[in-house]
Formats: structure tokens, sequence, C-alpha cells
């Protein structure tokens, strides 16, 4: 059985105010995105199945706990919400998080446990909140065409839009 990358032990760390430690991480995220994997529905990212998330952050004591300061990094797919054509791309969240001790009733930290922090779920949370909801190929994305669904990023299809019903009592003003 292999080790979770993103367990640190921080016994030393807790008996020597002042000091810091340098962690960087890499390892799968556990449920980074909707669970259906590449199945992905146009609009939403995920980050790829297999791909590695990397942690790389500053360990410092303070009284009653640990805090991390740096970066999460990982990969992230998707498809494009106007033109539905395949993305990527790279998240780089700044993380700034505190563990605590489970004693400790504090929503806002994470937990030590025997003298050992996970950063696992924060790596989990700065992805999941940072992947793009409703990504796009390009800002400028023209998207599908309603009527033929040809892409009209790279040509124009001709096609002219419906007269809408709920204005046709105007169409006799002109």
């Amino acid at each position: 059985m292999a080790s979770d990358p993103f367990l640190v032990h921080v016994a030393r760390l807790r008996r020597s105010p002042g000091a810091s430690s340098h962690e960087v991480r890499r390892g799968p995220v556990a449920l980074a995105g909707p669970l259906e994997g590449l199945g992905i529905d146009p609009g939403r990212s995920v980050v790829p199945p297999g791909a590695d998330a990397e942690c790389d952050v500053t360990l410092r004591p303070f009284s009653g706990g640990i805090a991390a300061v740096g970066t999460v990094r990982a990969p992230w797919v998707g498809i494009c919400r106007r033109c539905t054509v395949p993305v990527s791309g790279e998240l780089r969240i700044a993380v700034s998080e505190r563990f605590g001790d489970a004693p400790i009733a504090d929503d806002e930290l994470y937990p030590i446990s025997d003298d050992t922090i996970d950063l696992g779920p924060l790596v989990r949370d700065a992805i999941v909140l940072e992947l793009p909801m409703a990504p796009l190929c390009r800002e400028d994305c023209r998207g599908l065409c309603p009527q033929c669904g040809a892409d009209r990023n790279e040509s124009e299809c001709g096609c002219v839009a419906p007269p809408d019903p709920r204005w046709a009592n105007l169409d006799v003003l002109r």
C-alpha cells in the first residue's frame, strides 16, 4: 500500500517556535470535479483522472497549530460552454490555511491528528473552488449556430434566426 503523498509529520516543527518547513507534495486528488470522469458535460470542468496536483507550501507553527501558506497547482480539462470544443488549462491557486489540534472546535481549521497534517483536503478544497464553472475556449467564442449547429468560430453559416412569435404583432408596423 502506497503512502499518502499529502501527509506531513509536524511534531518536530511544532516543538520549534519560529521555525518553518518548505514542503512540495504531488499526488492525485480525490473527487476533484464531477465523478463521471471524462464524460464531461458542456460548461463543466474537472481535474483529469490520474493527473497529479502539486502543493507547494511553507509550514510555520503558531500557538495551537500549523499555518500553511503557498500555492496549489493542478491541470484541468473541460468542454467550452458555447462551441463544445475541448479546453484545458492549469490552476494556480494561492492558499493560506491553518491546521489545529482536534479538541479545538473551529470550522476554519483543518485537523492535526497524531502530529500529522493532511494537505489533501486543503488541495482538494482549493481546486474545487477554483475549477472554471463555465469554461470557454476563448473570450470571444461565437458558439454554435442554433439552427444548423455550425461552429461560428470557423465560418458563417448564413442561417437567419426565425422570427420570435411574441413580436409578430409589431412586424405589421414596418
